[in-house]
């Protein structure tokens, strides 16, 4: 196989008495889960649940940090300081790195979730709070960001290796941001769609957007949302395509196995 990709899902994100998403149908079909902690969703019953199930089905564990907005499920833009960001990082990362030692698993990546993915991925000044708490918790960690967004660059200049990031069942503007979830065509909603999407994604580097221009970007992982009603099927339908694409699905690695994988010499890290 020459091509290789990622597949990742939010999962855990159910707490309390609140059941979200489907976790156990779809745990099968990846390869990575972005684990909620706490704050748009997931609770420390959950967390451990889902880091127990995520080792059983051989997945990699991520921290999917988010705003402290469990009603909006971190999806509503908030005022946050670069301070006060790196701080929520830090604890929402360590929570789900004390469960994660409990059952004898590292974390291989940091995703941000939600609005703070978004504005993160547009604003300089926040993705370097993520990218420093990243490197200052554990720098073996691989942050995840949009494709040529300042995730990536921020996390870079960091010292951390950075996945590109592609979405299966989200559409895309023309300048390679996500459209927004207010638009009634901000998702993709049938499966074959998704596929298609997603293959080309990974075999030619491109997808079309909401206004029909071929735009360029790099996948590494590709996301499926686990609160959607569709992931199940999603999942287990592109894990099928990749397949039968000659596209190898596996998990990245923490940095020094994935930035192997990514090519070129490692990159020197700051001491």
């Amino acid at each position: 196989m020459s091509a290789r990709v990622d597949l990742n899902c939010d999962m855990g994100e159910s707490f309390g008495a609140y059941s979200i998403g489907a976790d156990e149908a779809v745990f099968p079909h990846i390869t990575s889960a972005n684990v909620a902690c706490g704050f748009h969703g997931g609770d420390p019953s959950v967390m451990r649940i889902t880091v127990a199930r995520a080792k059983q089905h051989g997945v990699a564990v991520g921290a999917h940090p988010s705003f402290p907005d469990l009603i909006g499920f971190g999806r509503r833009n908030m005022d946050v300081s670069p301070d006060d960001i790196y701080d929520l990082m830090v604890y929402q990362i360590g929570a789900l790195l004390g469960v994660a030692r409990t059952q004898g698993v590292e974390i291989q990546h940091v995703k941000a979730h939600g609005a703070l993915y978004n504005m993160a991925a547009l604003k300089p000044e926040m993705a370097s709070a993520i990218a420093r708490a990243v490197r200052d918790v554990d720098r073996q960690m691989v942050l995840f960001g949009l494709p040529g967004s300042h995730l990536i660059s921020e996390g870079e200049a960091a010292g951390l290796v950075t996945a590109s990031e592609a979405f299966a069942d989200r559409s895309y503007m023309s300048d390679g941001t996500l459209v927004s979830r207010k638009r009634a065509d901000a998702h993709v909603h049938d499966a074959n769609e998704a596929v298609t999407r997603a293959v080309r994604m990974v075999k030619e580097g491109k997808v079309r957007s909401v206004d029909g221009q071929d735009v360029s970007l790099r996948a590494d992982t590709i996301c499926i949302h686990g609160d959607g009603p569709h992931a199940a099927e999603f999942a287990a339908a592109l894990n099928a395509a990749f397949v039968g694409e000659q596209i190898e699905v596996a998990p990245l690695g923490r940095a020094d196995v994935f930035q192997g994988r990514a090519g070129g010499p490692p990159r020197s890290r700051p001491k």
